[in-house]
């Protein structure tokens, strides 16, 4: 089944399961009959589904039959929750768990029948508007809005022509230049961030795709050496990344690593092409972006619009390389293009490789040497984590429930643990812990045991809102630390008062401060601070850690920040931390998927409490995201004469 979006956002539909509407409802549509209106009654359909098919239908002129209108209304909703399209052999999943819904859908193929006949898809004798497109592929016939089908043809389009030819560059170049950033190759070794810097000097597209702690920066950071020694030293980079969060990051990183360039600057995507809120991005089509190389990190958070703006921006002689976690939680809006390049089929076959770029014995042991040679090379070797952590989260990439439920009950597996909800002591534990310390630091005045402290631990929930989302796990945490002799006894999630050890999460960007979205940081104490709650914040400090390097602000200049003692998984991306207390949403949420479980399992270095039951555990693991797109094979599109 398809699924919500899983940014915890508290909508009317915060906990992932679906509700009948009741008349006060704003997703109810008021005063619609017909298969529509049962749709919309049901919870399959939102008012914004219904509204923009009459939109459609009454802008085409034309005479659209209700299967039609059907079809219409379900590539809205599919766009809604983060296809690109709509699978219309998949339509019965929708439906199986509703006697009565299933009782008024029309079947896979007359919905295919209608809409191949509509005047939606073939056009009518009033104009030419035909807002949605109807094509077939391997996974059956698809369902596209024009503008999410322009942008999938746009990226289909470019990455097939940079596959189909390669930069001319001197093979005994590139070797020279991989030498002298990785040192000498030993024998036989088979060291794919080596082979990564090798591929991204022969190919105009790279995925460097990864799960966390595989070293994908550090690739990133070699890459570009390799590029730059190849371009005697003048390569124009441009790094982005997603989110301003991700940027900073990202810049921290590749600026710690010694052989990257001086001169590179990570920032937005949006910013990096000029695009602003409402308006279209400076550099397009007609006016390419400068760069020489572009890398784009944290791809699996990019949507397919941004994906699509961004290779419309790229000069063809310029390098892209795409780096990610293709098993992560993937763009809020459409799309899941990461995921897309890597499982995908690739519809044009690359140019051949250089000879004697690689080894044909050190190929002969990489295990997906396929993938390398179409431009997509995978780390595995995992740095972050190990032991139970890394067994878990592989058996969770499979979906081997299982195989997840005998590691988490294995008394020898001690870092991965599952914790009923009826028995919560050493969360509880664990939560006094992480609070003593981040106290006891900020109260001391030590920024750096602060933030190591604040890192310490951190609870992960998949909602928002409701007793087990962020809303209520967050009043939970604060009555145990409250109850510490040595932590202020009148704590508030709510509060704006400020007091040492206090943790806190930026919720806007703030290019004055450098802060951005999702930044956590903890107030410290200064010589003239006292123990008590300190409305004005004078004598504290607000800590952040960057890289390797702190930097601090005195509250008030934080306008956007809000006490943080739990967090949304999907905002945890990117981060990591000693331990983690993963909270499994009821059973029956539609957020609870494979892709979130892996997400919030990874950020751990050392342990991870799992608090859920075994059956809600493994309809997790189960369960996976499934967005629909036409990336992952070729399709074929019948355009009406």
């Amino acid at each position: 089944m398809t699924t919500n979006r899983h940014d915890g956002s508290g909508g009317p539909e915060a906990d992932g399961s679906r509700t009948a509407r009741t008349e006060f409802d704003p997703r109810a549509v008021v005063a619609h009959d017909g298969v529509l209106g049962l749709l919309n009654t049901s919870g399959l359909l939102d008012a914004a589904d219904v509204h923009v098919t009459r939109r459609l239908v009454h802008l085409s002129g034309g005479q659209v039959s209700e299967t039609a209108q059907i079809g219409a209304a379900l590539a809205v909703r599919a766009v809604r929750q983060g296809s690109t399209c709509l699978a219309i052999a998949r339509i019965p999943e929708l439906v199986a768990d509703d006697e009565a819904v299933s009782a008024v859908m029309p079947s896979s193929a007359e919905l295919e029948r209608a809409l191949a006949d509509s005047v939606l898809v073939r056009g009518g004798a009033t104009g030419p508007l035909r807002p949605l497109v109807l094509a077939t592929s391997d996974d059956g016939p698809l369902l596209y809005l024009r503008k999410y089908f322009r942008q999938e043809e746009l990226i289909r389009s470019v990455l097939g022509e940079r596959r189909s030819s390669r930069p001319d560059v001197d093979v005994t170049d590139v070797a020279s230049a991989v030498d002298a950033v990785f040192g000498p190759a030993g024998p036989g070794d088979a060291d794919l961030q080596r082979i990564a810097a090798q591929m991204a000097a022969v190919s105009w597209t790279l995925v460097v795709a990864g799960g966390p702690g595989t070293g994908k920066t550090y690739t990133v950071a070699r890459i570009l050496a390799v590029l730059d020694r190849l371009a005697g030293g003048g390569a124009r980079i441009g790094l982005c990344a997603p989110t301003g969060r991700a940027a900073a990051q990202l810049q921290a990183a590749v600026s710690a690593d010694d052989a990257a360039p001086r001169s590179v600057r990570a920032v937005t995507v949006h910013s990096l092409l000029g695009w602003r809120p409402g308006a279209a991005p400076r550099f397009g089509q007609g006016n390419k972006l400068p760069h020489d190389v572009v890398v784009v990190d944290e791809t699996s958070m990019l949507s397919m619009t941004a994906m699509s703006k961004l290779l419309d921006a790229v000069r063809p002689d310029a390098r892209v390389i795409l780096v990610g976690d293709p098993h992560q939680l993937a763009s809020v809006e459409a799309g899941a293009v990461l995921a897309d390049l890597v499982d995908g089929e690739d519809a044009t076959p690359p140019a051949p490789i250089p000879s004697g770029l690689l080894d044909d014995g050190v190929m002969s042991t990489v295990a997906d040497r396929d993938g390398v040679e179409r431009g997509v090379v995978t780390l595995r070797r995992g740095h972050r984590f190990g032991g139970g952590i890394a067994r878990v989260a592989a058996a969770i990439n499979r979906g081997d429930a299982d195989s997840v439920l005998d590691l988490v009950g294995d008394p020898t597996v001690t870092d991965v643990t599952l914790v009923s909800a009826d028995d919560l002591d050493d969360v509880r534990s664990d939560v006094a812990t992480w609070g003593s310390a981040l106290r006891a630091a900020a109260v001391a005045g030590d920024a750096s045991a602060a933030l190591d402290a604040l890192d310490g631990q951190r609870v992960l929930c998949a909602h928002r809102e409701g007793v087990w989302g962020v809303q209520g796990w967050s009043r939970r945490v604060v009555d145990w630390l409250a109850e510490l002799p040595d932590h202020p006894p009148n704590l508030s999630v709510d509060s704006t008062s400020r007091h040492a050890g206090q943790p806190l999460l930026v919720t806007a960007n703030d290019r004055q401060t450098g802060t951005f979205n999702g930044d956590c940081g903890v107030v410290v104490r200064t010589g003239l601070a006292s123990d008590t709650l300190d409305p004005e914040g004078d004598g504290l400090r607000v800590v952040f850690r960057r890289g390797e390097h702190l930097f601090e602000l005195h509250p008030t200049q934080l306008a956007d920040a809000v006490p943080m003692y739990a967090m949304t998984i999907h905002r945890s991306q990117g981060s990591q931390f000693d331990g983690v207390t993963v909270i499994l949403p009821p059973e029956g949420s539609e957020l609870l998927t494979r892709e979130l479980l892996y997400t919030a399992v990874t950020r751990a270095r050392q342990r991870v409490r799992i608090v859920g039951s075994p059956e809600v555990l493994a309809a997790a693991v189960a369960r996976r995201v499934q967005r629909a797109s036409g990336l992952r094979s070729p399709i074929r599109v019948a355009e009406p004469t």
